[in-house]
């Protein structure tokens, strides 16, 4: 078990994402961290420039159309979070960390939702 709160941390993630905070959102990450998102096929972005050019356009839809946290729990090896975007679009994220508390890779899907509905993850 770490010596650091990897619940609070992914609020805080997600505090950072409800304000539109893109700097505050890149610090809780490694510097090497990987977030694999398979919303609209599979794509990965590793380190803090990839993670700057996939978080940047999405952070200000984020905080306009509302995002919203619906579960949170601690899983095996991290936290499962999902969360929603504009009360209805849900994504869930797996977070897993590193040894010195920071995000070390994510990985977002689509979470169960209606069939009108899409990603923007």
């Amino acid at each position: 078990m770490s010596d650091f709160d990897q619940m609070g941390l992914v609020v805080d993630w997600v505090d950072a994402c409800r304000r539109g905070d893109l700097a505050t959102l890149l610090d809780l990450y490694a510097d090497d961290a990987e977030l694999k998102c398979t919303c609209n096929g599979t794509r990965l972005y590793r380190g803090r420039s990839a993670l700057e050019a996939y978080w940047g356009p999405k952070l200000s839809a984020f905080s306009s159309a509302g995002f919203g946290l619906e579960e949170i729990h601690p899983a095996q090896n991290g936290v499962d979070l999902e969360y929603s975007i504009a009360g209805s679009l849900r994504i869930r994220a797996s977070f897993r960390f590193s040894a010195d508390g920071k995000i070390h890779g994510t990985l977002c899907e689509p979470a169960q939702q209606d069939a009108h509905q899409g990603c923007v993850c």
